[in-house]
């Protein structure tokens, strides 16, 4: 029997509805890659720390990209050529280890990554505003944003807090994370550093900056400071030896001024006592 034509296309527009409802991403799953994922890749923007990952199940099959995702080192220590390349590529950088990946989890972001490697107007396809040219103004804005005399708009905290650099000299800024003086220059340019702090993928600032994040601008301002820490270049830490002998000259110092302002301590009890002793040895 002869099927309708009528009735073969309705039954493939809604063959495809489906498909598409089924591939469509969720918040959940769009959330995650943004938290965890876009720091290091586009979808469609180009390579920043890792590669840009428009259509990469094309490049290789979804079995190891979901081995890999889960495991990264693992399969990088197995001697896997392919993700040796990746390793190479990606200048020795290893990729995190996600925490909450399971089987399905992965399979829902292959599928996203599939989705958008297709789509018009992709998510992940990185900030057209983070192309335009730094200014002065940008580095001045940073350096007060770095510092926390500028608040950001998220009330996320001041990068001071957690990190230094070598403008802020002696002991200033914080040691809980590392120096950023060359950050920049880590991150190899402004697109994978404003990338990083648009979804910073460490275990410290991850459930932070997920509830307060940078805007675009003042993501660009921090790049333009880091990028200018960057051009300065990195210098010497003090070595502990020095600290040691600054903290002696200070001591000795502040022993020299506590001396000069109580050399007359003592007058006003011991004159009338010396006094007082006198005359009744004289008697």
């Amino acid at each position: 029997m002869r099927i309708p034509t009528t009735l073969v296309v309705l039954s493939a527009l809604f063959a495809g509805e489906a498909a598409a409802q089924k591939q469509a991403p969720s918040e959940e799953t769009i959330a995650f890659f943004r938290n965890n994922c876009s720091s290091c890749h586009t979808i469609g923007g180009g390579r920043l720390t890792g590669p840009d990952l428009k259509n990469v199940t094309k490049r290789q099959k979804r079995e190891w990209l979901a081995k890999f995702i889960q495991d990264p080192n693992g399969v990088i220590d197995s001697g896997d050529q392919y993700a040796q390349k990746l390793l190479r590529e990606a200048s020795n950088a290893r990729m995190q280890q996600v925490p909450g990946l399971d089987p399905t989890r992965v399979n829902k972001l292959l599928d996203l990554i599939e989705a958008e490697s297709v789509a018009e107007k992709p998510l992940f396809a990185g900030n057209p505003e983070d192309d335009r040219p730094l200014t002065a103004a940008d580095v001045e804005r940073g350096r007060r944003l770095f510092r926390g005399a500028e608040g950001f708009a998220s009330g996320a905290p001041a990068c001071i807090s957690c990190h230094s650099v070598n403008e802020l000299s002696g002991l200033g800024g914080g040691r809980l994370g590392p120096d950023l003086t060359s950050a920049f220059a880590r991150l190899e340019g402004r697109k994978a550093l404003a990338a990083w702090l648009a979804a910073p993928p460490s275990e410290v600032m991850r459930p932070v900056f997920t509830k307060h994040r940078l805007e675009s601008g003042e993501r660009l301002a921090l790049v333009a400071y880091l990028k200018n820490e960057a051009a300065k270049g990195v210098e010497d830490p003090p070595s502990t030896f020095s600290f040691v002998l600054l903290g002696f000259a200070l001591a000795e110092i502040l022993l020299l001024v506590f001396d000069y302002l109580w050399r007359n301590r003592y007058r006003a009890v011991r004159r009338p006592l010396v006094e007082r002793f006198g005359r009744r040895t004289a008697q």
